[in-house]
């Protein structure tokens, strides 16, 4: 039996940004791996000052498809679109916009996803923690629905005709960018004699990570594939961002590995594989 893993995110970009490597990992070695993209990313801001012109901002939703799909295609994974609007970033105090992600109720927010867990029928389901891994409202907006999703795809009262019941496995957030991955690049680049680019970012992240790490997959040799994908989302990406200084050479060492924390089910020491403890025969 072909092992699927599904993972859920917020805009295209996102699954290149976060866990990449680890899907053209498994991806690789034969898993039925799909990315799940709540919204279109609509609403996004051109980060790559190289692109930022009238006509990218014109043709924008248009243009992340497109990006998505080369991503897709470079990580060597199927994708598809839930079909929700972006709910871009509103300062504080503002409301979010009408008819968007964030702004649409739990209950029909999830169907989507119910719909699509029992079609494809994912044994691994990842996603972001309830801090969306950063506050922005669809990507805790993209955590609410995947967690309630992956309750109701097995329960044939909730959300009927949306097709047969299935029960994935396990459930796992997203433990990628952290403090500690951030400290462990900026040491060793120091220690190699090199300038870092991790020392601002070091300023502005927490003290200490909020989120426990049960689960590390070695995915270094897919880390040049990682950076192609996130390059791929061309408006979303500036080459020149810190990201991109450090020597991958000095990550394969210090951190060859894309770490997750498993929430459900509970238990006992650390993984090394997604699909740890999963009924099924690995391909």
């Amino acid at each position: 039996m072909t092992l699927r893993l599904l993972t859920v995110h917020a805009h295209p970009d996102d699954e290149s940004s976060k866990g990449a490597a680890t899907l053209a990992r498994y991806a690789a070695e034969g898993v039925d791996v799909l990315i799940a993209t709540c919204t279109g990313g609509e609403r996004g801001d051109i980060l790559n000052p190289a692109v930022d012109t009238a006509e990218t901002r014109a043709d924008l939703p248009a243009i992340r498809r497109r990006e998505m799909a080369a991503a897709a295609g470079i990580l060597g994974v199927r994708q598809c679109f839930l079909g929700f609007t972006d709910s871009g970033l509103p300062g504080e105090g503002e409301p979010l916009p009408e008819g968007c992600f964030a702004a649409t109720p739990l209950e029909e927010a999830t169907a989507p996803l119910v719909a699509l867990i029992r079609d494809f029928r994912p044994h691994v389901v990842i996603t972001y923690d309830e801090t969306g891994g950063y506050p922005h409202p669809d990507h805790i907006r993209t955590h609410e629905v995947t967690v309630e999703a992956f309750a109701a795809a097995a329960d044939p009262a909730r959300y009927p005709g949306a097709g047969e019941p299935w029960q994935p496995q396990k459930l796992y957030y997203q433990a990628t960018l952290s403090r500690a991955w951030f400290q462990a690049l900026h040491d060793a680049t120091v220690a190699a004699g090199l300038e870092s680019a991790m020392g601002d970012v070091l300023e502005e992240l927490p003290a200490e990570d909020a989120l426990a790490v049960t689960t590390r997959i070695r995915c270094e040799a897919h880390f040049a594939t990682r950076d192609r994908a996130l390059l791929a989302h061309t408006t979303q990406v500036d080459p020149a961002h810190p990201f991109f200084a450090h020597s991958r050479e000095i990550e394969r060492q210090v951190w060859p590995y894309e770490d997750y924390h498993l929430a459900h089910p509970a238990q006992a020491g650390p993984e090394t594989d997604l699909f740890a403890g999963v009924t099924g025969v690995r391909p």
